[in-house]
């Protein structure tokens, strides 16, 4: 059932907190938890909330043991599973609990799992969590209470108020069951109420009047004993979701969820990136700056991959289109179907971008914008059709033969691919965000390029003139 828009002034309606109460008690809580927060990314944008933590691209055990030893208290795991096929997904996620009980065997160091997906609901839910429930119960004997779903993601615009999760467009609240990412073809969906949306997902399995709400007004008169007590009673992998609209929803709810965990409960969270900053204590970073990121002394030319197919994607990329210095160069990828037509195209914008490159010009390569379908009936088909081009478009970053000044990857499984496949990262700093909600990986010395800096920008996030303000930046 759809629910009506709302204004998006409304935000500001609500009583505010004692922030500087909240923060002192949510310090303390944190710093007394003792927990590895392990955040198992679907795509490489879940760390843009962050900084200075790092990203690993493997899940094999000498990794996670790395990653335990390790002195920051999170770190994060890239998945890509959301370009994953269903076996796929549930045989990575069995690894990755095995591999995730095993590190915090050897290490006496326990854990908490966020499992980060998108903001606008879309991803392999609830298999996820569903297998890493049963694998890490399975191999620490400790049984998982229940799964708290956070979707609030305030830097791009997305936010649950009554339960519903809404999308910000223009000075609307729209319930995100009518906007586009309700209608993607792998994860497509028809509920913006949470609860509805929980038991879509399950199949009828799950009924929404036996999800759990943490309501935003009890959020907001800082009910800490109260909504402690609400997760007390939460048993058997119960479903619980969180009201949100500020950061500050999000730190009173973990400031309880600590205060639960240290009385002996069990959960996975299934959220988008405002936790993994709030929970792993990151603090605020102001927007990195050119004097970060532009390399002046590198004359090639920088790289934009655009493979997106969103609707703000595509008015990004239009407006970018005004920038003189910048070559555009359209990848034709309706000619996937026919091998030597499409080996011809990959061969014809691979040479484009080594030209530009070495003239010192910024070229930036786009998917044609219609997305294309399998039409068999089956999801698995488009997402098959989809890797295939990403696989391409992965392609013009492996095959570099000069380094570019830098570049920047607009999608979720496109820069996924890139950053691993293209640029073989396995292991990133995350240097911040060059806008907000975009982060930045500076590569590490295993790479094909090392230290340079790496724009994952997420295909719905931003304004008209994102994409255009980081080339800027980027180029100093």
């Amino acid at each position: 059932m759809n629910e009506k828009c709302l204004p998006l002034a409304m935000l500001e309606s609500f009583p505010a907190y004692d922030r500087e109460k909240l923060s002192h008690m949510l310090r303390e809580e944190l710093a007394s938890l003792k927990r590895k927060i392990v955040v198992l990314d679907d795509d490489p944008t879940g760390v843009q909330t962050v900084h200075d933590v790092y990203v690993y691209t493997d899940w094999k055990p000498d990794t996670l043991l790395a990653a335990f030893q390790a002195p920051e208290p999170m770190f994060f795991i890239l998945t890509n599973s959301r370009g994953f096929s269903y076996e796929a997904t549930v045989k990575s996620h069995t690894e990755m609990a095995c591999n995730i009980a095993e590190a915090s065997r050897l290490t006496g160091k326990d854990f908490i799992v966020i499992s980060r997906s998108d903001s606008t609901l879309r991803g392999h839910y609830p298999t996820e969590p569903q297998v890493l429930r049963a694998e890490l119960e399975r191999q620490t004997g400790v049984r998982y209470d229940g799964e708290i779903m956070l979707p609030f993601f305030r830097e791009g615009g997305r936010y649950t108020l009554g339960d519903v999760h809404y999308v910000a467009m223009g000075h609307e609240l729209v319930p995100a069951a009518d906007t586009e990412f309700a209608k993607d073809s792998t994860f497509g969906y028809h509920s913006s109420n949470l609860k509805e949306y929980v038991a879509e997902k399950h199949g009828g399995k799950v009924k929404p009047e036996d999800v759990l709400s943490i309501s935003l007004e009890s959020l907001r008169a800082m009910d800490v004993d109260g909504i402690v007590q609400q997760l007390m009673q939460v048993n058997d992998f119960g479903k619980v979701i969180v009201n949100a609209i500020d950061y500050t929803d999000v730190e009173m709810f973990i400031l309880a969820f600590a205060k639960a965990v240290k009385k002996g409960k069990r959960f996975l969270f299934r959220s988008a990136a405002a936790v993994t900053k709030v929970l792993g204590g990151v603090s605020d970073k102001p927007l990195l700056t050119s004097e970060e990121l532009a390399d002046h002394t590198n004359p090639n030319g920088g790289l934009i991959v655009v493979g997106s197919h969103v609707t703000k994607t595509t008015l990004q990329l239009n407006q970018l289109k005004k920038a003189d210095f910048i070559r555009f160069v359209e990848f034709d990828v309706t000619t996937v179907a026919n091998e030597s037509a499409f080996t011809a195209e990959q061969e014809r914008v691979q040479n484009e971008i080594e030209g530009c490159i070495r003239r010192g010009q910024t070229i930036a390569v786009y998917t044609s914008r219609k997305r294309l379908e399998a039409n068999t009936g089956n999801d698995e088909d488009n997402l098959r059709l989809s890797l295939r081009i990403s696989q391409a478009v992965t392609g013009f970053v492996k095959n570099l033969t000069l380094r570019p000044n830098f570049i920047i990857a607009k999608g979720g499984i496109t820069s996924s691919e890139v950053g691993t496949v293209g640029l073989s990262v396995v292991k990133a700093r995350v240097m911040g965000q060059i806008l907000p909600g975009i982060p930045v990986w500076q590569t590490g010395p295993e790479s094909k390029f090392p230290g340079l800096p790496y724009v994952i920008f997420p295909g719905n996030v931003g304004d008209e003139n994102a994409l255009y303000n980081a080339v800027l930046t980027l180029k100093g």
